[in-house]
């Protein structure tokens, strides 16, 4: 658990699964993106599904839901997905939590790897919401972009992640950067989508930021240069990890990666060129 004043941050790992190198690391060749991670026999890299619980003094916020349970068997299968930690409803069980006591689920945008979880089938197969008495918040450009997909989106942007919520008033769109509770700042940091959002945390003089697939793992961040293939817009992905390690480096802030299996969380510092560096911070997950 990660402790700033009022903030008490826990990491979950909802899922890990087994993906081709050319998705995490696009156009980098394997003989720079090997140093940092080693592919399988099958030629595949490991990709968790970071989600947060955040408790306040008023609230249990989870933050992305990953996976759920929704996704069907046959594609299970083909991501090669195992559940190492449990999934996300199991984590928060550890920390003595069911789904009824979350209050507040943020979003950080639509791709069904990270909001999945949002709903649940029932006992009689229809689609509720798995989170009952919270508020869902994302930012309205992501919720427009993801409600009309195009041919590369659609198979992402699945509207039965969502469209519960908003017949039920639970779905909150966001207008831009919004404080989301005191302390919780949702940030555009647009790249990977144009309403992406990262998420801001500040308690007790520390900060730290969950910078989701800004950068998908840490090496993405210190090389400004490496993205995904899974960006809608590399060059503003470039852009906004440019502006993001300036202020984690004015910050000293803790940064929490979504898909990282090795470093899911890091300190910035500097090496002797100026150049940033991620130096890892050993906290397990709930």
């Amino acid at each position: 658990m990660i402790q700033m004043g009022d903030l008490r941050l826990h990491l979950i790992n909802d899922a890990t699964v087994l993906s081709d190198p050319g998705g995490p690391f696009g156009l980098v060749p394997r003989a720079l993106w090997s140093r940092y991670i080693e592919p399988d026999e099958n030629y595949q890299v490991p990709m968790t599904t970071m989600c947060l619980l955040v408790q306040t003094s008023t609230d249990n916020i989870v933050v992305d839901t990953g996976y759920g349970t929704k996704i069907p068997e046959k594609r299970k299968s083909h991501m090669q997905m195992t559940h190492p930690q449990g999934r996300l409803l199991d984590a928060l069980a550890r920390q003595g939590l069911t789904a009824d006591d979350i209050t507040l689920v943020i979003d950080t945008h639509l791709h069904s790897d990270h909001c999945s979880g949002n709903t649940r089938f029932d006992e009689a197969g229809n689609i509720v919401a798995t989170f009952p008495n919270a508020e869902y918040v994302v930012q309205r450009r992501e919720y427009e972009d993801a409600s009309q997909p195009n041919e590369r989106t659609a198979a992402t942007y699945l509207s039965e992640n969502w469209e519960v919520l908003l017949a039920n008033d639970q779905f909150t769109l966001l207008d831009g950067d919004t404080e989301i509770r005191p302390g919780i700042t949702g940030v555009v940091a647009p790249g990977h989508t144009p309403g992406h959002m990262a998420v801001r945390f500040e308690g007790g003089g520390r900060h730290a930021a969950y910078v989701c697939d800004m950068a998908s793992f840490a090496v993405h961040f210190e090389r400004l240069a490496w993205m995904t293939a899974y960006d809608v817009e590399p060059l503003v992905t470039l852009e906004t990890k440019r502006h993001w390690q300036q202020w984690a480096l004015a910050h000293d802030a803790l940064l929490i990666f979504p898909h990282e299996p090795i470093r899911p969380i890091c300190k910035p510092t500097q090496d002797e060129r100026g150049r940033l560096q991620l130096v890892p911070v050993d906290e397990p997950y709930a």
